[in-house]
């Protein structure tokens, strides 16, 4: 199942996104994607990401799978200002 939902996102992004790898991990509430991008900012990642997983939905959904909303994590040493949500670290 992971390897066709990476297989899945590689086939349908366009060089231009600036995909240089992703990962698949089984989560408790479905799959979580992590994409390393070449971007030339946080904002322009951000767009990237988007546009990634906007272009893969219909494919996803042809193959039974139900995209959610994307969802950004902190990264290891980076902080905010906001507060995680509730039950998140």
């Amino acid at each position: 199942m992971l390897a066709l939902l990476s297989d899945l996102i590689w086939a349908h992004t366009p060089a231009a996104h600036g995909l240089e790898h992703l990962r698949t991990k089984a989560a408790a509430d479905g799959v979580d994607v992590y994409l390393f991008l070449r971007a030339a900012s946080e904002a322009a990642a951000l767009v990237q990401a988007h546009a990634i997983l906007d272009g893969a939905r219909a494919p996803l959904r042809a193959h039974g799978y139900r995209p959610g909303e994307p969802r950004r994590e902190r990264s290891p040493g980076e902080h905010s200002d906001r507060h995680p949500p509730s039950g998140r670290p």
